[in-house]
């Protein structure tokens, strides 16, 4: 029997994570004389929200699973997640991480203590390359938004806001790459209305959404500097939580997404790297309604610092 993630699943998670890491900020801040709120998981341990999902995973692993390891694919983040997690308790991690993944994210998921495979993107299937070590290595496959208990570790975020704010948020922005923190946040929070974000040319969730169906990007999608919002498609876990519940989908540009980081850096003394900041561009851009309820995920902050300061320069 498939597994699907529940509400009380994702309570559980949030209590979970609550005992090994501290809430992230809620702060307040003002766009465009509205005043809403920025969820600050930049902040987490390995300076993304992939943290709780993966926690959350690997934490319901029995003993004879957490013997055989895990394998996660991931640009960068979720990589990080994973490994922190399977450090913590004492598990060996394989990560398949695109050869193009930014610097920074290679080197912190190595220093973790997992052990790096490297794709080509495009050009190489990454969850091919997955399936191919879990054949030839045994372990369990921890995938980065299409599994049951990543989608409601992520979802403790929703969770986290609401105890902050006193109240559900009207509704949260959200950073998009394949839907794991949208599904999450809908679960979590069933009366607060859902915002995915993702970069332009990149929208398969937004698509998906629209059409009913998962839509694949196409083999010419053009560059986006969002290397965390990149997944070829959502999966069908993801689409059905999100059908009915999440908002037409925002797409928005390498631009828009520099000059929230640069806003970011400005009002909120915060390095957000550019798939962390597309929520909030959506918000600066005006593509999405704000109220006093609105929170806005700011989702990573693991920029590369020669890019960053490029970006910050301009």
């Amino acid at each position: 029997m498939i597994r699907t993630p529940t509400f009380e699943g994702v309570v559980a998670a949030a209590a979970s994570i609550a005992e090994i890491v501290p809430p992230t900020p809620l702060l307040p801040v003002e766009i465009d004389g509205v005043r809403c709120f920025v969820k600050a998981e930049n902040l987490q341990p390995i300076g993304a929200f992939k943290i709780r999902g993966a926690w959350w995973r690997l934490s319901n692993l029995d003993e004879e699973e957490r013997a055989r390891g895990v394998i996660a694919v991931s640009s960068g983040n979720h990589a990080q997640g994973v490994a922190w997690a399977a450090r913590r308790l004492g598990m060996n991690a394989v990560i398949v991480m695109p050869r193009d993944a930014p610097e920074v994210k290679l080197a912190n998921t190595r220093a973790l203590g997992a052990e790096v495979v490297l794709y080509d993107r495009p050009g190489e299937d990454r969850d091919e390359v997955a399936a191919h070590l879990i054949r030839e290595r045994g372990g369990t496959l921890v995938h980065a938004f299409g599994d049951p208990w990543v989608i409601e570790g992520q979802g403790s975020a929703g969770i986290e806001a609401a105890g902050q704010l006193g109240t559900d948020p009207s509704r949260f922005i959200v950073c998009c790459g394949g839907g794991g923190l949208a599904a999450g946040l809908a679960i979590g929070c069933p009366n607060t209305a859902v915002h995915v974000v993702e970069p332009e040319g990149w929208d398969m969730v937004g698509r998906a959404l629209a059409k009913g169906e998962i839509v694949h990007a196409p083999k010419d999608a053009p560059k986006t500097i969002c290397d965390a919002l990149q997944p070829t498609a959502t999966k069908s876990i993801n689409l059905e939580v999100l059908k009915g519940r999440a908002e037409p989908g925002t797409s928005v540009t390498d631009g828009q997404v520099r000059e929230a980081q640069r806003w970011a850096f400005a009002n909120l003394r915060m390095v957000v790297e550019p798939g962390g900041a597309a929520a909030l561009a959506a918000a600066l851009s005006g593509k999405i309604p704000l109220d006093e309820g609105t929170v806005i995920m700011i989702t990573g902050g693991n920029a590369d610092p020669q890019a960053f300061a490029e970006t910050i320069r301009n």
